[in-house]
């Protein structure tokens, strides 16, 4: 395994790299910015442990985000089973005026859609990874099946099995679970989701764009990329909602489907995370099982 920056951007990128600074990282990996002999920097990521298909699926969900050409997303200039290099996109702040642009790209992100709910990204792998937790992409008919079949009832499982969650919080969420296909409001086409879209996944840069960072992409309800960023509170978020929902239309009672959609994140953060989410988790599916 190559852990040298500058040898694996050199490698995969085809231009010299001559200098290397750590930006990021922790219990997922290594971040870099690398200098290349031409001037330009790249950013480089290498995983801090083997995660198989992750920097392909990573790649692979960036490159189709990109390619209905609505959202801002960094460019893909090389990667291995390591290492996964990007575009160096220079930091701004945070703006209202961002935050409305990002709303309304989003929702043109969302309505370039995707083959299902639940299919890959052109050629991604259908095992691909959400953080350090395996995330399986496998296509079904409808989002209520795909979402308990493939988002929820996996990490819901093995967070009891972990004792992330109790065997008490396990049923509450089990009932949950259950009610989904009577919940999940009126049916729509799949959307083209980024799959993570937390907060710290949506970088601000200085051209005053909000550009998506680190995917979990698939096909999905557009409702699930907007729970997240809620999750943990994107800057600006009303100016966000308003924007999207300006730009294309919300069903009704979206805003009481918030705590569905966040199942999927929060049982993910008690796989990785243990019981610090196990009381959220309940309290989200207490929130599901009120919509009955």
């Amino acid at each position: 395994m190559n852990l040298d920056p500058c040898l694996a951007v050199t490698e995969l990128t085809g231009t010299e790299a001559v200098a290397a600074h750590r930006i990021g990282g922790g219990s997922t990996g290594a971040v870099f910015e690398v200098e290349l002999a031409d001037g330009d920097i790249v950013v480089a990521k290498a995983l801090g442990e083997p995660r198989p298909g992750c920097t392909g699926a990573e790649a692979a969900g960036l490159s189709w985000l990109a390619e209905p050409r609505a959202a801002a997303v960094p460019t893909v200039r090389g990667h291995d089973d390591t290492w996964i290099v990007i575009e160096h996109i220079e930091p701004g702040e945070p703006t209202p005026q961002a935050a409305e642009r990002f709303g309304r790209e989003l929702a043109e992100l969302h309505a370039a859609g995707a083959q299902s709910h639940g299919a890959a990204p052109a050629g991604g792998p259908v095992q691909a990874w959400i953080g350090r937790a395996p995330m399986l992409n496998k296509p079904e008919p409808d989002w209520p099946a795909f979402y308990a079949n493939h988002r929820v009832e996996p990490y819901l499982r093995t967070a009891v099995d972990i004792g992330a969650l109790t065997a008490a919080d396990g049923a509450v969420l089990s009932r949950a679970l259950d009610v989904i296909p009577d919940v999940a409001g009126p049916v729509e086409p799949p959307s083209r989701l980024h799959g993570d879209l937390w907060s710290g996944n949506v970088h601000f840069g200085r051209d005053g764009r909000a550009w998506l960072l680190d995917p979990a992409a698939h096909g999905g309800h557009r409702e699930t990329d907007l729970a997240m960023l809620a999750l943990f509170s994107a800057p600006y978020l009303e100016r966000i909602l308003a924007a999207y929902n300006e730009r294309s239309p919300l069903a009704p009672g979206w805003q009481d489907r918030v705590a569905l959609h966040q199942l999927f994140p929060l049982l993910v953060h008690c796989v990785l995370f243990g019981r610090s989410y196990a009381a959220q988790s309940v309290s989200a599916a207490r929130a599901v099982l009120s919509l009955r």
